[in-house]
């Protein structure tokens, strides 16, 4: 591993994660937990932001317009 001090028995513990997941280190295995925790987490985003624009899909433009148009704050 570089530049990082571990104890023998997390050492021990990554090793085997690394052996019984088939990477060659265990620097590629943690990049590869690493990616995938961002993807997963992409992933809720995304699905939030398509809940919210499912939400919106019902609004009627005309009725958003005029009420923008009521609004003290410069739009």
């Amino acid at each position: 591993m570089t530049s990082v001090s571990v104890s023998y028995e997390t050492r021990r513990h990554l090793n085997s994660l690394r052996s019984m997941s088939g990477h060659r280190s265990i620097d590629g295995m943690l990049m590869t937990l690493v990616k995938e925790y961002k993807m997963q987490k992409l992933q809720g985003v995304t699905d939030e932001l398509r809940a919210k624009i499912d939400e919106l899909s019902g609004i009627d433009a005309e009725i958003l317009i005029q009420r923008l148009s009521l609004c003290p704050f410069p739009v």
